[in-house]
């Protein structure tokens, strides 16, 4: 599996709310140059929830073809619908897309026995490597570790996307799955201290705003090298935090927008980021050194 830092990609849109494809492609050169070694099309910072099905295959299909195999595309292909999981997951494969992002099912809170019967599904349909993705803060569904270990067995399920934010969390994956499946942040803020305990990656919301510290960091972490990774990763706890004051992807559309890589637009019922923060944002970026 990959090893790095992987954006949780934005998906461009015009105040309208028009989908910007140029400024999508110049995103995606942008963290080519900067060391990003994976990119997340469609996820949560991507605004799944509010484009369309069609939207979603032709994201993905585009940033597939703009990639041109310089980085690896993981795509946004979770529902809280099995069957149009399925549907994402086929669109993903056939636009050459390396591997899948599921997220847990949102919303109708499925058991742990519904979860194996989802997962197990997707896999028995489309032959293309999945990465789990729990995060329960937003989706009100928590993917246990047991449930991880059940679902390892399946050659599909190579990694998970772990936003917990709980070491813990992580480390009883690993103990319960040993190599079987990759761990991935999905937590910036602990992000390096996973890596540093052996996960693969990490991704990221902050790479958006911070792409070439965010690799730099990422790649130090996960050869071990705590001091380089730690220090790094100080400049860049204020996007960490400031990027999440209100619900992703706000803050960092209004940054990214802020910086010119992006028009302002969001899609209802997300609004542009309020003014209060708009200070603590552009400190932040400071602090990262995107902006001076």
């Amino acid at each position: 599996m990959t090893q790095g830092s992987i954006v949780a990609l934005v998906t461009p849109m015009f105040a309208s709310g028009e989908i910007d494809w140029e400024s999508l492609e110049a995103l995606v050169e942008w963290h080519v140059s900067s060391g990003t070694v994976g990119i997340v099309p469609v996820g949560t910072t991507g605004e799944s929830p509010t484009v369309s099905p069609q939207e979603n295959c032709e994201i993905i299909r585009f940033v597939v073809e703009k990639t041109k195999s310089r980085m690896t595309v993981i795509a946004g292909t979770g529902a809280n619908s099995t069957a149009e999981a399925i549907e994402f997951t086929a669109s993903a494969k056939e636009s050459g897309a390396d591997a899948c992002l599921l997220v847990t099912p949102y919303y109708n809170k499925p058991t742990q026995e519904g979860l194996v019967a989802h997962y197990s599904a997707i896999a028995e349909a489309v032959d293309l490597p999945q990465v789990l993705y729990n995060v329960p803060g937003r989706t009100a569904c928590d993917l246990l570790p047991e449930t991880v270990a059940r679902l390892a067995v399946l050659p599909q399920v190579v990694a998970i996307k772990e936003a917990t934010g709980s070491l813990e969390r992580a480390r009883e994956i690993r103990q319960l799955c040993g190599e079987a499946v990759a761990i991935y942040s999905g937590d910036d803020e602990t992000s390096c201290d996973l890596m540093l305990e052996g996960a693969q990656g990490t991704i990221s919301v902050t790479a958006n705003v911070a792409p070439e510290t965010m690799a730099q960091m990422a790649d130090a972490a996960v050869k071990g090298d705590a001091e380089l990774a730690r220090s790094l990763d100080a400049t860049l706890s204020g996007l960490h935090q400031t990027l999440f004051l209100e619900s992703n992807p706000i803050p960092v559309k209004w940054a990214l927008s802020y910086l010119d890589r992006i028009p302002p637009g969001i899609r209802l019922p997300l609004t542009g980021l309020s003014q209060q923060h708009h200070d603590e944002v552009i400190a932040a970026m400071q602090q990262a050194g995107v902006l001076t």
